[in-house]
């Protein structure tokens, strides 16, 4: 496979042979053999060959940004469902106001989402923190649920797939490594035009040259109402 090419493997299928290959994360080496060990896309980097899974439950890293809906309330803080293995702990010091334990419910109640990020990961528990600007209850827009094995095609790379997205939409998008995606428009027509580039995005995350698709099924959204004028044509 050529260079940034990405094609759907599964475990035990041979991605490329060669002694001239390394095997990374989701791959071993079989002789000359590099082999997937896990359904996903296969990419070759500087001849490192890697895995990225497609589908799979969430695996919090310190530093992931998050959506969760409060689970419970415990008397110094929340616990928060975040779509992992374990909840998420969020302790009333890690909220950037003074808070009184009697008030926990005031701030946020059980059912409440919240964006958050990921400041310790322990085997019994993760710890978050709202101390990170753009974070704290959600209060306004809509969320949407994608496999967390397909964030990182709707970011793109440095950000790009979601800036367009953002940029196509006027909407204000908080991507959550674990699947859950906010998103804020002035109209909820935006929003919703926002909600199904993201879902295009995840359904053809295998897809390559997905950027220059995403561009084309804007352009064909566009033409569809009506607000681009063909040459020669009429609204």
């Amino acid at each position: 496979m050529s260079e940034n090419q990405r094609k759907i493997v599964i475990p035990g299928e041979v991605i490329v042979s060669g002694e001239d290959y390394l095997p990374g994360e989701g791959t071993e080496k079989r002789g000359e053999n590099i082999v997937a060990i896990r359904y996903g896309l296969a990419e070759e980097q500087n001849k490192l060959i890697k895995v990225i899974p497609l589908s799979g439950v969430y695996e919090p890293r310190r530093g992931n940004v998050v959506i969760g809906r409060v689970e419970n309330l415990t008397f110094n803080g929340w616990i928060i469902d975040i779509g992992s293995a374990v909840n998420g702990f969020l302790p009333i010091l890690e909220v950037p106001k003074y808070i009184n334990k009697n008030d926990l419910a005031e701030i946020m109640d059980i059912g409440d989402m919240v964006i958050a990020k990921v400041w310790s990961v322990k085997r019994k528990g993760i710890d978050l923190s709202l101390k990170s600007r753009g974070l704290g209850k959600v209060e306004e827009g809509i969320i949407i649920k994608i496999n967390s094995k397909r964030v990182p095609r709707v970011i793109g790379k440095e950000g790009s797939m979601v800036s367009m997205i953002k940029e196509k939409t006027n909407c204000n998008i908080t991507v959550g490594q674990n699947g859950l995606i906010w998103i804020k428009g002035d109209r909820i027509e935006d929003e919703l035009l926002a909600k199904k580039a993201i879902l295009f995005v995840a359904e053809k995350s295998y897809v390559n040259g997905l950027t220059d698709k995403v561009k084309e099924w804007f352009e064909e959204i566009s033409l569809e109402d009506g607000k681009t004028v063909k040459k020669g044509g009429k609204k």
